[in-house]
């Protein structure tokens, strides 16, 4: 199982949260990125329709596959 941690960081004059190299916009407090954080965490864990997906990789190729909505990653906020 996939594992995604959303991590406060400072940023912009402010503090976001990062997933990978990927920031949120900035919040005024470490409080409110964590509120956010928590939110997306809890979101990005709920069951939801089986759908097809396509995206294209690093080389330009493009992909087909099934995305079962039962399929969730576990999900932490560190900061």
């Amino acid at each position: 199982m996939t594992k995604i941690t959303y991590e406060i960081v400072e940023h912009d004059g402010g503090w976001a949260y990062k997933v990978g190299d990927v920031l949120s916009e900035p919040f005024p407090s470490h409080d409110d990125a964590r509120r956010a954080a928590e939110r997306a965490a809890h979101e990005q864990v709920v069951p939801g329709d089986s759908t097809e997906i396509s995206y294209e990789d690093k080389e330009g190729r493009w992909h087909e596959e099934l995305s079962t909505g039962s399929d969730r990653p576990q999900t932490d906020v560190k900061g």
